[in-house]
């Protein structure tokens, strides 16, 4: 690739090192898109053995692109999250590739169709990842910060997108469990609501 097209989309990437999501890492300070991306694909690479008929690192790829619309977009919780904010996220990554030399445009809008069609065994690893983390994330954080909708949603999350293959579904079952534990930690201190 040449080297200013090289340097310019990763001038752009850049802002996501600085771009926040809503979760709290352990250190106290909000987690970025950076290192969510990076971790979605860090997982990948360590599970590649729990799935020999799957392209992982395609898997890797995935996790490594998946939210660079956010560079320009910011991040927006899912549960915030509407259609006309993924059409914007949308027409940000085609405008973020599309700037890109051949092949990156073909190569990564295919990607980004493959990751939006949810039909290939790579895409529903990539997306219970993607979930997986975003929960793993918030039982490495103190509960407090959790927003009150979190107590119910971190128990779920994920869950039908892990549920597709016994080791996802296995993995997702024990981040579970954490959540569970940390929920009653969080009532025993008295900032978590009382279940029913």
């Amino acid at each position: 690739m040449d080297a200013r097209a090289l340097i310019g989309f990763l001038r752009v990437m850049e802002r996501l090192k600085d771009a926040p999501r809503h979760c709290w890492t352990t250190g106290g300070r909000r987690e970025s898109v950076a290192e969510h991306s990076w971790r979605v694909a860090l997982m990948a690479m360590l599970m590649a053995d729990e799935f020999p008929e799957a392209d992982m690192d395609k898997v890797v790829r995935m996790g490594l692109v998946h939210d660079i619309g956010e560079a320009i977009t910011g991040d927006i919780p899912t549960f915030l999250k509407t259609d006309a904010d993924r059409v914007v996220e949308g027409r940000e990554v085609d405008a973020l590739i599309g700037g890109l030399p051949a092949p990156w445009p073909e190569t990564l809008g295919a990607l980004f169709e493959e990751m939006e069609a949810q039909q290939t065994l790579e895409s529903r690893i990539y997306k219970a990842l993607d979930r997986m983390e975003a929960i793993q994330s918030h039982n490495e954080s103190d509960p407090a910060t959790w927003l009150p909708l979190e107590y119910e949603l971190n128990l779920t999350y994920g869950e039908s997108n892990a549920a597709f293959h016994p080791y996802l579904k296995a993995l997702r079952a024990e981040m579970r469990r954490e959540t569970e534990a940390l929920i009653e930690e969080a009532r025993a201190r008295g900032i978590a609501p009382e279940g029913e």
